[in-house]
């Protein structure tokens, strides 16, 4: 069977699956019922965005289906007759699925997630255009053996791609421990071949609402997904026609398919590759999109990634705590002359995580470097919150004074200490300040009477200094103004003009970090 042909199949298939579908929704609840997904503007995204129609109800679902999709079923055995039969698949998955929630309907149920809300795609911009993420892996289907697809999807989720699972591949993941959910960039969709859509239409919003491309712009739409949003497919297992439809259609969007069967003849280079080594999987997957993951060596025994950020450690999961409310905290960092600073320096004040469940925490961080300044000094301290919340089993949240941070039982057991904090620290701050700073030393005071101290005498004068110092910045009060780009990785129209009293607009960049940003890159999105 050629390539054609199991496009067509599958399209063929999809396409009177659908009809079916619609013809027994009207059967049960008449033309006038309401088609719509929940919690989103864009009614149907894909249809919308294809065609910059919305569909209200059902009588309108199946006039869509009969005059804007089957059109698309073209079957002259051209690649683009291919694609467009992929896409065609898409909306039959879209109607599909939507019919799911007819009448108010809650079709899923966890852990899996289905329709992904507005919301969710507006949350995703920010760690895409900075790189946070830095890309999309769906998985689908069933391995053969288990362990492989949980292997892939935990060397994804180390690397910080966000990864979503349909098929049986999602209790393959649990059963094999993999973490799950939104906070942990691991999410599953459903076990139906269709729910793949929910994957796509975020990728299709993104490029609506970041990308300024306008529905019905289906040219605009198809050159956003494949040059800004960097997702992929992997399957395991048998595919059958359907799958290869869906295919198609992730194709067309620019999303290359990496399954594990030999395909032979029927493989599309850059587009549709078979990799049968699994150990290869991830690896060729992200050369396809030509992802590159910049990895950071850490001495400690646990992993760390951006996807462990949303981490969240329940009491009964806890084996310490360090909290503010119960005891001091404190975190700072103060530049110092070369000569005071011993470069990787780490000391420990204090009993270890062994000896107590809550303890007092100030980290203290001296840095120093011929480029640093003390206006940078807020900025690298306010990375410790992700830096900390990277590690596998461990939760931050807070600053300055107001700290609180929870270790699990399973980090703990893992053997992670004190001195491991202080190393993520000193590497983090090492490759990501480099440009500005040359040498670095942490100090981490557990001791609750040597943390008070540290807190009282030398972090509070230091805070109250530097919020003296931006309270007296004002627009009139510097002589230069910062452009901000970053997010034209995302959103390619964009820019912002920084100011003193005028944040970027997303909320995360102010003036002193778009100073920042200069003074370490000054060829970079901050001019």
């Amino acid at each position: 069977m050629t390539l054609f042909d199991r496009v067509f199949g599958g399209n063929d298939y999809n396409y009177e699956r659908t009809v079916v579908a619609i013809d027994a929704a009207i059967a049960q609840y008449g033309e006038s019922e309401p088609v719509a997904f929940p919690s989103t503007a864009y009614n149907l995204p894909a249809y919308y965005s294809i065609t910059g129609k919305k569909i209200n109800n059902l009588g309108e679902l199946k006039a869509a289906l009969e005059n804007d999709v089957k059109p698309m079923m073209t079957r002259n055995k051209r690649l683009q007759d291919v694609f467009d039969s992929g896409i065609a698949s898409a909306l039959c998955a879209e109607f599909l699925e939507a019919l799911k929630y007819l009448h108010g309907a809650e079709p899923y149920a966890e852990p899996e997630m289905g329709f992904l809300t507005d919301s969710f795609v507006r949350n995703l911009g920010l760690p895409l255009v900075t790189g946070d993420i830095p890309g999309v892996a769906v998985v689908l289907g069933k391995a053969e053996n288990a362990a492989d697809v949980v292997n892939v999807v935990k060397d994804y989720q180390s690397k910080g791609i966000m990864t979503f699972l349909v098929g049986d591949c999602i209790e393959q993941c649990a059963e094999g421990g993999v973490k799950m959910g939104l906070e942990l960039r691991v999410i599953p969709l459903g076990h139906d071949v269709t729910s793949v859509i929910h994957v796509v239409t975020v990728a299709i919003r993104a490029a609506l609402i970041f990308g300024n491309v306008q529905p019905g712009d289906l040219a605009g739409l198809l050159e956003y997904t494949k040059n800004r949003v960097p997702a992929f497919v992997n399957t395991f297992g048998a595919i059958d026609t359907v799958v290869v439809s869906a295919g198609a259609g992730a194709i067309a969007l620019g999303f290359p398919v990496v399954v594990d069967i030999d395909l032979g003849e029927n493989q599309v280079p850059g587009a549709l590759v078979s990799v049968c080594d699994h150990n290869e999987t991830v690896k060729q997957s992200l050369e396809l999109r030509e992802i590159k993951i910049k990895t950071t060596e850490l001495p400690i025994p646990v992993a760390f990634a951006a996807a462990f950020e949303g981490e969240i450690i329940r009491k009964a999961d806890m084996h310490n705590e360090f909290w503010s409310s119960k005891n001091p905290t404190a975190e700072l960092v103060l530049m110092r002359d070369r000569s005071e600073v011993e470069d990787h320096k780490i000391t420990i004040i204090g009993p270890e995580m062994s000896e107590a469940k809550d303890l007092a925490l100030a980290t203290f961080v001296e840095v120093a470097g011929k480029k640093m300044q003390a206006d940078f000094e807020a900025v690298i301290e306010r990375k410790f919150h992700a830096w900390f919340n990277y590690m596998e089993g461990v939760m931050h949240t807070g600053q300055r004074n107001q700290v609180r941070v929870r270790v699990s039982n399973a980090a703990y057991e893992a053997g992670l200490k004190l001195k491991d904090f202080a190393e993520v620290l000193y590497v983090m701050i090492m490759n990501e300040f480099d440009a500005v700073v040359d040498k670095c030393q942490v100090t981490i005071i557990t001791d609750a009477a040597e943390a008070a101290k540290f807190r009282d005498e030398i972090a509070m004068p230091r805070y109250a200094q530097r919020d003296d110092r931006l309270a007296s910045m004002t627009d009139e009060s510097v002589d230069r103004y910062y452009t901000c780009i970053l997010c034209q990785s995302f959103a390619p129209a964009h820019c912002c003009v920084v100011t003193p009293e005028r944040l970027g607009l997303c909320g995360a960049v102010s003036w002193l970090d778009a100073k920042a940003t200069n003074e370490l890159d000054p060829n970079g999105p901050c001019q």
